[in-house]
């Protein structure tokens, strides 16, 4: 059983991973930065094309890592405060437009608990040490 429950986690870990890195994290990376820093900048932050960057870093890179397990719980911890901001900045938004970060953040927060699990490139490094 338990075998089971740790590739389950492992699918959905992978699934949720690069689906944030390759469907919202990359367009932002190789995009054009000045309409994302645009919202970033109506949330408040200070410096918003610095952290509209961050953010963009984070959902590539925090996803590519969650997707790998690789630095997992702070992977996570980055792209699940992402998460959090994106679900702030969608909050007048009907459910489902603001469904999509609420579901990432999840995820993230799963991960940020249960790590990258038995199957994952932690364990593996781990193993060797």
């Amino acid at each position: 059983m338990a075998e089971r429950v740790a590739l389950g986690w492992t699918v959905v870990r992978v699934v949720f991973g690069l689906t944030l890195a390759f469907g919202h994290g990359l367009g932002k990376v190789t995009g054009d930065m000045s309409r994302f820093a645009g919202a970033v900048e109506r949330l408040g932050f200070p410096a918003p094309t610095f952290f509209a960057w961050c953010a963009a870093l984070a959902e590539f890179l925090g996803g590519l890592c969650v997707a790998l397990g690789l630095v997992t719980r702070p992977a996570a911890m980055v792209a699940g405060f992402t998460m959090l901001m994106a679900l702030v900045q969608h909050r007048a938004d009907p459910f489902g437009k603001m469904e999509l970060a609420l579901l990432y953040l999840t995820v993230m927060v799963a991960a940020v608990i249960i790590g990258g699990g038995p199957f994952s490139l932690d364990a593996r490094i781990r193993r060797r040490a």
